[in-house]
């Protein structure tokens, strides 16, 4: 399990008109980079009230599932183009448990906290019909890290899981919602969750 490329933004490009410029234009840098409380040194957010803060200080997605998409939409998806920080490979992302450490190269730690939720600025990045819809659908969301511990980072760093919570809810579980009892054991649990997946997973959880 390893980085392949760590990713920052390349220039602010228009977004669409509801949200203006959008720092989604990530690529890959030479050498390492640091790695902050708020994301990687050299990155930006826009629209700072649905994005960024602590709890997405950085964006995570596997090589996996981006080829999985070349297949689905016949375009190659190149290493930051889903506006990701990490591209990870060997790594299932998308089954990393809400609360899961992982430690990356020697210093740096974070914790799995939330999937990625598609939004307009990602359907216009992306110029795809539907794109939002079958973001969904797919349940390949990739997963927003808090830092834990700073650093540095490089492509090639090995990723180590360091723990994982005593539950069963996954990054692709919370992105989906359908589990109710999964996600009551995971409330249960006293895990480590934001409070925005907290109350989400109590909705999910009162339906039953």
């Amino acid at each position: 399990m390893r980085v392949l490329t760590v990713n920052v933004v390349e220039e602010l490009i228009p977004g669409p008109k509801e949200t203006g410029f959008t720092a989604i234009d990530k690529r890959p840098q030479p050498g390492r980079v640091a790695v902050e409380a708020l994301g990687l040194a050299g990155d930006q957010v826009c629209d700072t009230k649905h994005h960024g803060g602590p709890d997405q200080a950085l964006y995570a997605y596997a090589e996996e599932d981006a080829g999985w998409w070349a297949g689905e939409i016949s375009r190659e998806i190149p290493t930051g183009l889903f506006g990701e920080n990490l591209r990870t490979e060997g790594l299932d992302v998308n089954g990393a448990l809400l609360g899961e450490v992982w430690r990356i190269g020697a210093e740096v730690e974070v914790m799995v906290r939330s999937p990625r939720v598609p939004c307009i600025t990602f359907q216009h990045r992306m110029q795809e019909p539907h794109w939002v819809k079958r973001f969904h659908q797919a349940g390949r969301p990739g997963a927003y890290l808090k830092v834990l511990k700073p650093g540095t980072i490089g492509a090639g760093d090995r990723i180590e899981i360091v723990s994982r919570p005593d539950h069963e809810v996954t990054v692709a579980a919370m992105f989906t919602g359908q589990d109710a009892a999964k996600m009551q054991r995971m409330l249960d649990s006293g895990a480590d969750i934001q409070n925005e997946i907290r109350a989400l997973a109590q909705r999910i959880a009162a339906r039953t």
